[in-house]
Formats: C-alpha cells, sequence, structure tokens
C-alpha cells in the first residue's frame, strides 16, 4: 500500500480547501472571460494530506501544484501519486538542477533566469529520459519551462533583464532537446500589484490601472514569440493580484494562500500529517 493511499485526508479540511479552490476558479473564469487559464496552487510549507485532498476531491481534480523549496517538492513528489503536475516555481539555484530534472512528474520549471541552469536542467532531464527507455512505463515528458525576467529591476528578484537577455535565454531554451519553452514569467513589485488590484468599490466607469511588470512581460512575451514564430504563455498574478494579471493577459496564475491559508514558519512546517 502507497504513502498516499493511507495518508490521512481530515474531511472538514478536505471540504474547506475544495470550497476555496472553487471560489478561486470562479475568480478566475469572470476576470479571463473564461478564457483557459492554469491554475497553479502553491502548496509549499503546507503538507501533502492538503495536496492530496485536492487531487482527488475537487472536481475537477486539482493537479497542478507549486512549490518553492527543492527539498520540500522532491519529498512531497515521493509521497504522493505521479498523476500531480509539479510546478517549482521558487529562487532556482545551479546545485537544484539535477535533482530537479529527474522527478519524472515535474511539470515545469517557473523561474529559469541563466543559461546555465537550462543546460543543466536539459542534462539531466535528458538523462532520466534516456534511462527509462528500456521501462514499460511511459517516458517523461521534456521538461516545461518559464524564462523568470526580473520586469522591476529590483536587486532582490531574480530573473533575467528584458531586451536582448531574455531573447537569448529564450533561443538557448528553445534548441535544449529535453526542455520546451512555455511562455515568460515575472513575480514583479509587491507595490504595482497592490496599486493594480481591483479596489474594493471602484469607481463607476473607472479603468483599473494596469501593472507595470504586467505589461512589460506582455511586451517581452510578444518579441520572443515573434523571434521564434511560435505562441508563448505568460506566467504571472499570485493571490493579490491574480485578477489584475489575467486581465493583463496571463495564462496561468499562482495561487497559496488563498486557496490554502496562512503558512507556518519553516521550521514548523510538516510534509505529512
Amino acid at each position: 500500500m502507497s504513502d498516499a493511499e493511507i495518508m490521512k485526508i481530515d474531511p472538514s479540511r478536505a471540504a474547506a480547501l475544495v470550497s476555496q479552490v472553487k471560489t478561486v476558479r470562479s475568480r478566475i473564469a469572470h476576470a479571463a472571460h473564461d478564457r483557459d487559464v492554469r491554475l497553479v496552487a502553491v502548496s509549499k510549507l503546507k503538507p501533502a494530506n492538503d495536496i492530496l485532498a485536492l487531487a482527488r476531491q475537487a472536481e475537477p481534480p486539482q493537479l497542478h501544484f507549486g512549490e518553492n523549496y527543492a527539498q520540500e517538492l522532491a519529498q512531497k513528489a515521493e509521497l504522493l501519486p505521479r498523476d500531480i503536475r509539479w510546478h517549482f516555481i521558487g529562487g532556482l539555484q545551479s546545485g537544484h538542477c539535477k535533482n530537479l530534472a529527474k522527478i519524472p512528474n515535474l511539470w515545469c520549471v517557473s523561474s529559469v533566469d541563466t543559461e546555465k541552469k537550462a543546460q543543466l536542467l536539459d542534462r539531466h532531464r535528458g538523462e532520466l529520459i534516456a534511462a527509462s527507455s528500456s521501462s514499460s512505463d511511459p517516458p517523461p515528458a521534456k521538461l516545461n519551462i518559464h524564462v523568470q525576467v526580473n520586469t522591476s529591476g529590483e536587486s532582490s528578484k531574480s530573473g533575467c533583464a528584458p531586451g536582448a537577455a531574455t531573447l537569448a535565454l529564450c533561443r538557448a531554451v528553445e534548441a535544449a532537446p529535453s526542455l520546451h519553452l512555455l511562455g515568460l514569467m515575472t513575480i514583479g513589485d509587491i507595490g504595482r500589484s497592490l496599486a493594480a488590484a481591483p479596489a474594493a468599490s471602484p469607481d463607476e466607469g473607472a479603468a483599473e490601472p494596469e501593472n507595470e511588470d504586467f505589461r512589460l512581460l506582455r511586451q517581452q512575451r510578444d518579441e520572443v514569440a515573434s523571434a521564434l514564430g511560435r505562441p508563448l504563455e505568460l506566467s504571472m498574478g499570485m493571490s493579490a493580484d491574480f485578477e489584475a494579471a489575467l486581465a493583463a493577459g496571463s495564462d496561468e496564475v499562482r495561487v497559496g494562500s488563498t486557496i490554502f491559508g496562512s503558512r507556518p514558519p519553516r521550521p514548523e512546517a510538516k510534509i505529512k500529517e
């Protein structure tokens, strides 16, 4: 019997999580005018039990989950079913690339900001794919990649610089045989996010201000897509600003606390309840 099969799911907690995901999905549909948008439930510092509850009890199942810490993602991936689609959304370090790329159901790395890291992910994903060729299981897919762009120019933020650096990195990912360039991602400046969040009682007919980071990422995406000759997606927007991000054209939002509630301090977090 697998760990997932014996993992406890508290009925009241599961019901609350399912309700919160349903509410977020409704808000996404409204803000995106029913465009197809990917919801990544950010489960960092939350137990695997919560993830399993949403994967098995939400309708449709919530399968895309985002983690900020490489070791935590790896531990949860060992515990939970393979149909979970993991997203690594934290600051990517070169030393994480090997272990991350070899998680079979790692669906996307959303924070690639240097060619070196892209090359490491490509090499180790390629090794995983090659090693699975003798197995009866389906081979792992190419690893989806978001190139992270530092749209706000903050030194505290990861991401490559807009312009030539972004295009060069996207070209490198595009050329990597075991990677698939999915699009561009930004986190942006929190002040701009809050300023662009929908007002509680907006003036009738007044337009909401557009987040400068969202506008710049959209411009970068359009330029790279034109250079590469194919569509690319935008990943931007979190709990505080996902509706503004959707209004700006985001194809993916990363929502954590609005679904899971406040997080415990990292030393107190449990992988499994």
